[in-house]
């Protein structure tokens, strides 16, 4: 029996399975979140947001050509990086549980193996590697064109190649592998850092080889020693070769006045140099490990080169351009993701420390016209040390932050944490609540795919719960099996060898828990995490596969080894086949593109040559995918605030793309640069009682000494700000809507929001495109960036789709909405996309609700708007649309959906109403009785929701004459009410 071949065939079937899976399930265009910014610098090779990922650009831009230039295509063929990588990942693990298998049951030579061993080392790695390729976190990274499926490829093939190494006598043979290792550790920097916290486990596998007798303090050594190669990749050659680079460049260009580039070349020849001087050095004097050591530093810098990609492309200034790393300086800062700020680590403050002093560190340097010149130093906090501990998990003081640190804690307003409180959040929060959870999700179960579910034990089968949660897609119960499965098998291989135990459980450790004390994540994310800690759960699908040995060999003892090992396998496979079966509808992507069209829909809520800012990523990377790759729209400039209160992005809004011209600034870049006077204006009362902001533009660029009241900052002198307004012509412009000239204002007068001290950069260019345009540019808010802005423009700001215009027209009734019926009839009606949104087939998770959320809104603004206007027709066209287009069979109605029946009587719908507000009331009422049953605290807003729905249910009902219906609602209501106050502690 020829083993390998059958090992070899085994694992190329379990790439078919798990690559056809991956292929059925696609998605077949740009995800939300990163996916749509990744695709359009793969397509266009532009600079994406710190670290970068500039090896899987490379990639990305290959397989777009397998578009052939349709670009409606490129995001499908972007996505098979994933499906392809993350199939490979499967056929390393299934080869990797196959040569640990051998091991455990102490196969020495393959040719002697028997069939039942042969059918017992198969099924493992069968059973094992499926699990994995259904395992929830893995399986959603591999259907979308993110970097979390490359990187999985990356760990699983070089711990199937330290083990291939393992295996082999011959030490110049086996070097190579150690040198091919280096080599796609240097590759996978170019993807995501997580690769390197394999390294640990990979020398233990080092360890256990060369020293046949280990050691308590040989493995200290070898623990050391990989801790060294972490820190040396991580911390030296990734951002500290370039920032010695740095150190030398300022030295040769600012002191020995030599041209920009001449200290980066220097050190850098003189690195490749000593390189390869000591690598011909290690061959003359036959020193193998120092050749190897070498050699695979040179290997890792090979990889690591793909980062040149970073620095030739943004030299080019493409579209895309985040951070401008054009330079050796700017490289630095990217690489080290200053953007971001840090968090504290080993020691830090609790949150309710407040400073003392603030300490000023290292100067940070950009390009000038002949030398490097200071742009800002560096500056952190100061604290008492009494305010401090080591290992702080409780850090932050954002209000939000701190609310859930009090919750998790039980810790009063104004009560300070002790270490205890602080290590019981790490405990229960992180550790608990941050990780174990996404542990459970993938090898026991899963409550839904609402934010902050909870995983689901084999009780949850029996459970009832209401439809909203029983339909859930979300829901899957796994009913424990993997994770029981797991523990068998984790049990198994701690019995037959420690040492093979203590690299998987290293590797589970590193890739698991260990990434959660080092990542130290704030305690609220925008969505949930659980896709960084797929690594652990690679290595705890090595231990299910392992379960089939241990099934195998107990069963075997009562019959025949060969049975054993069939029983064995036929029962462990339940595993991967739940998995497969209940994880299949919410993770099959197929026929869903709403991603793409609510980014059109944005898009095409503008006018020519417009301007929209935006505030989040869900809002910003889907447009950019579908300017930048489709070609959608391209006159309008998409900017995200976040990055607009940097000089770098700025200057970038100064200059043309495509076919949106450069901004209007009457501020010049020098004004905006990144530590001067304007990063942030404190208010100071200076009575002056409302500000000309074209008068306080040109103060500003006169570096006016009468702003400058603090040492390193203007201010801003009042809270109150104007912009005046030629009447006549604005009308010339044709931009004010029928009806609404009574509406124009002379002066445009508006002010800070409540609790805000100043106005930041991002505020302070608003403004000035705002007061420059003169309205001859249009400019457009969405609704996160109408929050996120220091001021209120809202009273100005007119709906024209799902963006708001900002126009000198001011509401006469802020209480209602603002909207020009016309447009946004015609743009919603007519240049909106829906594709798919009425297919019950397709699977639509919670990102994509929520933005059917914001569609629905749009279209009760809408009908509300043009029934107060007199014309019921056309909004009765409108909601019955929105229904046709986005019905409650495919997306369950939200708590919009109550205003839509109130509507619906408006416009003499009243049949459709009660058959709305009845689907939309049962439901609710049934969520709200379980919700409060269960007590689950995390699901507070849940609980809100359904409450408001039931109150604005029956007040319409009420209103309409439906007073059985309303009386029903009312009383489930004050039901609800009612048992709150009374168990208010869970809440």
């Amino acid at each position: 029996m020829n083993f390998n071949k059958i090992n070899n065939i085994g694992g190329w079937i379990v790439f078919g399975i798990s690559a056809l899976v991956y292929l059925i399930t696609a998605e077949e265009t740009a995800s939300y979140w990163d996916c749509g910014e990744f695709i359009a610098v793969s397509y266009k090779l532009m600079v994406p947001h710190p670290p970068g990922a500039p090896f899987f650009l490379l990639l990305g831009r290959i397989f777009s050509f397998f578009a052939f230039g349709d670009v409606t295509q490129v995001a499908y063929w972007i996505n098979m990086i994933s499906v392809l990588s993350s199939a490979f990942t499967i056929l390393f693990l299934f080869w990797t549980i196959s040569m640990l298998s051998r091991k455990l049951l102490k196969v020495g030579n393959v040719e002697e193996m028997d069939l039942g061993q042969t059918i017992m080392i198969l099924g493992a790695s069968a059973v094992g590697a499926l699990a994995y390729t259904f395992s929830d976190s893995f399986w959603f990274s591999a259907v979308e064109a993110e970097v979390y499926a490359l990187s999985s490829f990356f760990t699983a093939f070089v711990v199937w190649a330290i083990l291939k190494w393992e295996l082999m006598e011959d030490e110049s043979r086996a070097n190579r592998w150690l040198i091919l290792i280096a080599y796609m550790m240097g590759l996978s920097i170019g993807v995501h850092l997580l690769n390197l916290v394999t390294i640990p486990a990979l020398g233990l596998i080092y360890y256990f080889k060369k020293y046949k007798e280990p050691t308590t303090w040989g493995i200290v050594a070898a623990m050391a020693v990989s801790g060294f190669i972490v820190i040396l990749i991580n911390n030296i050659i990734i951002p500290g070769l370039p920032s010695l680079a740095g150190s030398f460049e300022i030295y040769f260009v600012n002191s020995l006045g030599l041209p920009f580039g001449s200290g980066a070349i220097f050190i850098g020849s003189l690195i490749i140099g000593a390189l390869i001087w000591g690598i011909i050095y290690s061959i003359k004097k036959e020193k193998v490990i120092l050749n190897t050591c070498l050699t695979g530093l040179a290997f890792i810098l090979i990889g690591y080169s793909s980062y040149a990609l970073v620095v030739i492309r943004s030299n080019y200034n493409t579209p895309i351009n985040e951070n401008a790393p054009s330079d050796v300086m700017s490289f630095v800062k990217y690489l080290k993701r200053e953007q971001y700020g840090s968090r504290p680590l080993l020691h830090g403050q609790y949150f309710t420390a407040q400073p003392v002093d603030v300490k000023e560190g290292a100067a940070s340097y950009v390009k000038g016209k002949d030398e490097y010149e200071i742009q800002e130093r560096s500056r952190s906090y100061v604290y008492d040390p009494s305010q401090t501990t080591i290992l702080p998990r409780m850090y932050s003081n954002a209000p939000q932050h701190v609310q859930r640190y009090k919750e998790v804690t039980g810790l009063r307003d104004g009560e300070k944490p002790s270490f205890g409180d602080n290590i019981m959040f790490m405990f229960k929060h992180q550790m608990g609540w941050m990780y174990m959870r996404y542990f459970l999700w993938n090898f026991a179960g899963r409550e839904s795919d609402i934010q902050d579910a909870d995983w689901l034990s084999p009780l949850g089968a029996m459970e009832k719960v209401p439809s909203k949660l029983a339909n859930n897609p979300g829901r899957n119960n796994f009913f424990m099996i993997p994770l029981i499965l797991g523990i068998v098998g984790m049990f198994f291989q701690y019995s037959k060898s420690k040492r093979e135990f203590a690299v998987v459980a290293m590797l589970f450790f590193l890739t698991g828990l260990a990434l959660i004390l080092y990542l130290n994540s704030p305690p609220i994310e925008p969505r949930e995490r659980d896709y960084i800690y797929v690594g652990s759960y690679y290595a705890f699908a090595i231990w299910i596969g392992f379960a089939v040995l241990g099934l195998g060999e107990l069963i075997g003892r009562f019959g025949s080894k060969k049975m054993g090992a069939i029983i064995a396998t036929v029962i462990c496979l339940i595993a991967p086949a739940i998995m497969a079966q209940q994880g299949w509808d919410d993770h099959n992507r197929s026929n869903r593109f709403f991603s793409v069209d609510s980014a059109k829909n944005f898009l095409a809520s503008l006018a020519p040559n417009a301007i929209l800012y935006t505030g989040g990523d869900n809002d910003t990377f889907p447009l950019w995918y579908a300017q930048d790759v489709e070609g959608f729209k391209t006159d309008a400039r998409v900017t995200v605030l976040s990055y607009y209160n940097t000089d770098w992005y700025i200057g970038q809004m100064m200059r043309q793309v495509y076919e949106s011209e450069p901004f209007p600034f009457t501020l010049t870049l020098d004004n905006y640069k990144q530590g001067g006077l304007n990063d942030y204006l404190y208010f100071e009362d200076l009575g002056v009682k409302v500000l000309d902001v074209n008068q306080f533009l040109n103060l500003l660029k006169n570096n006016d000494k009468r702003l400058k009241l603090y040492p390193n900052s203007n201010v801003v002198p009042s809270k109150t700000f104007s912009i005046k307004v030629d009447k006549e012509h604005v009308r010339s412009l044709g931009i004010i809507p029928d009806g609404m000239d009574s509406l124009l204002v002379d002066n445009m007068v508006f002010s800070l929001k409540k609790g805000k001290g100043g106005i930041e950069k991002k505020d302070l260019a608003i403004l000035d495109n705002i007061a420059t345009a003169n309205w001859e540019r249009p400019i457009y808010l969405n609704n996160t960036s109408m929050q996120q802005i220091n001021f209120d423009l809202s009273q100005y700001a007119i709906q024209e789709g799902n963006a708001f215009r900002i126009l000198p027209i001011k509401n006469p009734n802020p209480e209602e909405d603002f909207v020009d019926t016309d447009i946004m009839y015609d743009n919603m009606m007519n240049n909106f996309f829906y594709r798919e949104l009425d297919n019950p087939n397709v699977y639509y998770s919670e990102d994509y609700r929520n933005f059917v959320l914001n569609h629905r809104s749009s279209f009760n603004t809408l009908a509300q708007a043009l029934i107060d206007e007199g014309d019921k027709e056309r909004a009765r066209k409108a909601l019955l649309f929105s229904l046709e287009r986005m019905p409650d069979t495919s997306i369950n109605y939200d708590y919009t959906t109550a205003r839509t029946v109130a509507l619906l009587y408006m416009v003499d719908a009243g049949d459709k109403a009660k058959e709305v507000a009845q689907t939309l009331g049962d439901r609710s009422v049934e969520m709200l009785e379980y919700l409060i049953k269960s007590g689950n605290g995390s699901m507070g807003y849940e609980i809100q929701v359904n409450l408001v729905i039931l109150a604005e249910l029956q007040r319409t009902l009420y209103r309409n004459g439906e007073d059985e219906l309303a009386k029903k609602y009312e009383d489930a209501y004050d039901a609800g009410v009612g048992k709150i106050q009374l168990n208010r502690g869970n809440f």
